[in-house]
């Protein structure tokens, strides 16, 4: 039979598609869906065959054989095609289970696989179950999303208890963050201890993060020992830079005493501008700013005496509370100068905090703790890869500018 079209008739189908092309990307989305389910149907017809041994209406040479006993219908996901109706084949004896299409799977690896990277881009599990049919063409419930994450859960605890003895570790940065985490059927604000290691080469690192109360002087203590459990060699360690959470100070001094400790500028900047009157904040920010900012311990200190003897008597107890922490905030300048702006605050560890606040918050709740750790995985990992360019106290060698300006020859006409 020929088939024959007039040019009217081409004609007037080009006219229709360029009216509404989204109709005919309909059919052949249709049409794909259609050919794919007959596909799939025929690879388990042929499977049934290899396993029963003859094809059908073949007579069997044993005296007790098994036969066909039709099919049943049912429907399965496939990746950029959406859900497909396959005829899965039947055997009397009822023995017969489909490799090709499993009886307990609904959709292909590759969809749990976009579903697992789209919960840890962010988006929950009651959203991407909102957008399941859009996205990739069937409809997930909320819980099928976290039993699609559960493979992922020995990946991620594999990468966070890693080991650590090849990572020649100098610096620490810590803080803790918290979430809120569905546990034992109840909303909990759950802290997460985190740390941030930089190498010898000025590299970060995201070393490690638990669950656990960062006020607890013990916690933190069970946490340094984990780290060097897995490997961290606590010698090499020269610095702690980090807050002032009770107890966390004394504890990392008694797990690392070859280290020193660095408190954060900000966070004590805050603490004693929380005493001082709001008329004369700014000029008692000012004074700080140079003891801070001096450019040698020496001159710190001397700034220091000038703002006792200016506040003392009006300002005590911000003045007693600088004086508490004088010492460990000026501890950075002991360390190479072109790692001071790194290494008199937490910004770094913050930095990496505020990133793991930003993409759990369109979450609201978190479906616990191993849940929280495969999303913060997956955010720790893309941190370390932006923080590959970007060396702690090293000025970058391959741009012919700053060649220029380590070497000393840059000027305004260059």
């Amino acid at each position: 039979m020929k088939l024959e079209i007039s040019v009217p008739e081409i004609v007037e189908m080009i006219n229709e598609v360029t009216k509404g092309p989204e109709g005919i990307f309909a059919m052949i989305r249709e049409d794909l869906r259609q050919k794919a389910g007959t596909y799939l149907s025929s690879l388990m017809e042929a499977e049934l065959t290899h396993y029963l041994g003859r094809k059908p209406y073949e007579r069997g040479k044993e005296a007790k054989v098994n036969h066909r006993n039709g099919t049943y219908l049912r429907r399965f996901g496939l990746k950029g095609i959406g859900e497909v109706e396959v005829k899965v084949p039947r055997d009397r004896e009822g023995g017969f289970h489909s490799r090709v299409i499993p009886k307990s799977k609904r959709y292909e690896e590759a969809i749990r696989e976009e579903l697992s990277f789209l919960f840890l881009t962010g988006i929950s599990t009651r959203s991407l179950s909102m957008l399941s049919k859009k996205l990739i063409g069937i409809k997930v419930s909320p819980s099928e999303v976290s039993r699609a994450n559960r493979q992922l859960i020995e990946a991620v605890e594999q990468w966070r208890t890693r080991d650590l003895g090849e990572e020649a570790i100098k610096y620490l940065f810590i803080d803790g963050v918290s979430f809120p985490m569905r546990i034992t059927g109840s909303i909990e604000r759950v802290p997460v201890l985190v740390c941030i290691g930089v190498d010898q080469k000025g590299q970060k690192k995201v070393l490690g993060f638990q669950s656990g109360d960062k006020e607890s002087a013990p916690t933190w203590r069970e946490f340094f020992r984990d780290l060097k459990q897995r490997g961290l060699d606590g010698s090499n360690v020269v610095l702690g830079v980090m807050d002032g959470l009770p107890g966390l100070e004394k504890v990392f001094r008694e797990e690392f005493p070859n280290a020193r400790v660095q408190r954060c500028q900000v966070h004590v900047a805050r603490n004693v501008l929380a005493k001082v009157p709001k008329k004369i904040k700014k000029e008692v920010a000012d004074d700080l700013r140079s003891i801070f900012y001096a450019s040698s311990k020496k001159k710190a200190l001397a700034f220091f005496q000038g703002f006792k003897e200016k506040w003392g008597k009006d300002l005590p107890s911000a003045v007693k509370c600088l004086g508490n922490s004088i010492e460990s905030c000026l501890t950075y300048l002991g360390f190479p100068e072109e790692e001071w702006i790194s290494l008199r605050t937490t910004n770094i560890i913050e930095r990496l905090n505020k990133e793991y606040k930003r993409r759990t918050r369109s979450m609201e709740i978190l479906a616990g703790e191993q849940a929280c750790y495969m999303l913060l995985a997956f955010i720790s990992l893309k941190m370390e890869l932006h923080w590959r360019s970007n060396p702690i106290g090293k000025v970058r060698n391959n741009l012919p500018f700053f060649q220029k300006l380590e070497e000393k020859e840059f000027t305004q006409n260059t």
